[in-house]
């Protein structure tokens, strides 16, 4: 079992407190719902929500007083370690807000979605423009930050994403693994909270810590899917889009999608019952489109069907439902269909000295059929068209 499972896996989250201060300018509800799945997304849990209906900020603390006695008895029963605000915060309002709540880690929105930006960057340059646009943000905060940082003892700054320690360059070798193992890779992509998540765990079965599971142990957002065909592919869940974005973490976003470009199919998904999902698509489509994403195949899924208030769509349009199983079996097909053109049904006869030969098909393919015979060891079974020239000569 590997180093990142046990930090991921087998380490409960941290628990935070989220607060939030609505002035009636957004869905305030909506908005809370997104932060906690962000802070899912850095390994933290939301015990619970303290809002104030307010039309002005209170100075220094942005919440009142009473709401932030009322937080810190929260966090205190429920054991919080940290607390996430749905906005940004100054240095001195994030140091007077931790005084307020005893001490506690204080972080707020943005500075929780660079950190998950930061984890998932994966090229050199992707790295770098996430890595400055953190520091960037933190500098003007470092004097409200400073008990907060001498308590977590390096590492990224806020919550979840300073212990992952070590994680981080697991989750970058797992990367390079990817490449190297030549399957087929299927990415997931869409906003925060549309069930990207929930549908590869419906798709691929519970994370588990299986040998079979390609990277179960490595990489939490890439597993292994067997399609009906019997071809195997990577399933990865990229990060999450992100309602009001910040202008100036943009193109920090953008360098955490690179991944998208080294698909071979793109998963759009929505949330069949947000009224917002065809601007959502759209948007995903133009960053998608910025990131030499063009000629890659795209399906497009409308997950969540199941809720109630999802509209009814096209019969034609996948309609998926990650709680109940409804349409996983049709979007697995269409996944086929989509990459019929990169593997084969071929049978085989090696012989035993030419046991080797096997390999392609067992670890980037399927192996259907397996007859040890006098003559050979015969196979039936898919291999990717790259992989047919290692086959030749021996085709039945």
């Amino acid at each position: 079992m590997s180093e990142l499972y046990d930090i991921l896996v087998e380490t409960p989250p941290t628990k935070v407190i989220l607060l939030a201060l609505d002035q009636g300018l957004w869905d305030c509800e909506r908005s809370l719902a997104e932060l906690s799945a962000l802070c899912e997304a850095n390994h933290m849990e939301a015990v619970a929500e303290v809002t104030q209906k307010r039309q002005t900020p209170e100075t220094g603390i942005v919440l009142g007083s009473g709401k932030l006695e009322e937080a810190a008895a929260a966090a205190a029963e429920l054991g919080a370690e940290c607390a996430v605000f749905d906005g940004e915060l100054t240095g001195s309002q994030i140091r007077n807000i931790s005084t307020a709540l005893g001490g506690m880690e204080v972080i707020d929105r943005t500075m929780l979605i660079l950190e998950i930006f930061r984890s998932r960057a994966v090229t050199n340059e992707g790295k770098l423009q996430t890595e400055l646009a953190l520091l960037r943000y933190r500098l003007p905060r470092l004097q409200g930050m400073g008990e907060s940082l001498s308590r977590q003892g390096g590492g990224g700054g806020g919550g979840g994403g300073a212990r992952r320690g070590a994680g981080e360059t697991k989750l970058g070798e797992s990367r390079k693994a990817r490449a190297k193992t030549g399957m087929p890779v299927v990415s997931l992509v869409g906003y925060t909270n549309v069930g990207k998540s929930s549908l590869m765990n419906a798709l691929c079965g519970p994370s588990v810590a299986e040998a079979d599971m390609l990277f179960a142990t490595l990489d939490p957002t890439s597993r292994k899917l067997v399609l009906p065909s019997g071809m195997a592919v990577l399933l990865v869940d990229t990060v999450g889009f992100v309602s009001r974005l910040p202008h100036n973490l943009v193109e920090a976003f953008k360098s955490t999608l690179e991944e998208a470009a080294w698909s071979d199919v793109i998963v759009r998904v929505a949330d069949a019952g947000d009224e917002q999902r065809e601007e959502q698509l759209a948007v995903t489509d133009e960053v998608l489109d910025g990131l030499d994403c063009a000629d890659i195949p795209r399906l497009t899924v409308y997950n969540k069907c199941d809720k109630p208030g999802a509209l009814s769509f096209d019969p034609d349009i996948l309609l998926t439902s990650a709680k109940t199983g409804y349409g996983l079996e049709a979007l697995l097909k269409k996944l086929d269909e989509t990459l019929s053109d990169r593997v084969h049904t071929i049978r085989v006869l090696l012989p035993y000295d030419k046991l080797g030969l096997a390999a392609p098909m067992r670890e980037r393919g399927s192996v259907q059929v397996e007859e040890y015979r006098e003559d050979g060891l015969y196979l039936e079974g898919i291999v990717k068209t790259e992989d047919l020239h290692c086959f030749e000569g021996y085709l039945c």
